[in-house]
């Protein structure tokens, strides 16, 4: 059974309404309820549309304003360039799962430091950030190589898609596509040596 969301409504004076609580809430409000994990939904209050997205964006462009963003210029360049890209689609497929992998490697090392430390959530914030500190370089190599891996099988489903894009089209005789024959009747690609002499 799925998880029922907590809706807000969002009016045409911008504020925000929270249906659960029967009050009006904050963008700030809004931004806590997702970092306690409670999913949201946000609807214009005249239009009943979803804006959930627009609003969760409105968030992250306040943050990325703030004293320490976490996208830089090429990243952002990057992203902006595969909207209306035939890899769009797979893009979010791929940021979203690396989201998740980042997300459970930092579950996995925050258990690891409770079962040395405990429970004590002051303890534990602390040494998580000393942690982090002095494990900088490690943490960097480690997540390096893992996005490494990840580009290179980006790549590979890339190429297999191009391939299978190939071979699909190669009996159509479209300019470029070689036909499946051609394909087959490659010339090798060096005269063969000569023998004797």
């Amino acid at each position: 059974m799925s998880e029922e969301k907590r809706v807000i409504k969002k009016y045409p004076n911008r504020r925000l309404y929270d249906t659960a609580t029967s009050c009006y809430i904050t963008l700030e409000d809004v931004k806590k309820l997702v970092l306690d994990h409670v999913t949201i939904q946000i609807v214009d209050a005249k239009t009943h549309e979803d804006i959930t997205r627009s609003v969760l964006l409105q968030i992250i462009l306040e943050e990325e304003s703030g004293g320490v963003p976490m996208f830089t210029y090429d990243v952002l360049t990057q992203i902006i360039r595969f909207y209306g890209h035939a890899m769009q689609g797979l893009m979010g497929n791929y940021l979203e799962k690396n989201l998740q992998i980042f997300t459970q490697m930092q579950e996995r090392l925050q258990e690891q430091t409770k079962a040395v430390y405990g429970d004590n959530p002051i303890l534990n914030n602390n040494m998580w950030g000393d942690f982090l500190k002095f494990q900088a370089p490690a943490m960097q190599g480690m997540l390096t190589s893992y996005l490494e891996q990840s580009t290179n099988m980006f790549v590979d489903m890339q190429q297999q898609l191009q391939d299978r894009a190939r071979n699909l089209f190669s009996g159509f005789g479209f300019p470029g596509y070689p036909t499946a024959d051609e394909d087959k009747a490659q010339p090798p690609s060096e005269p063969p040596k000569k023998t004797g002499g």
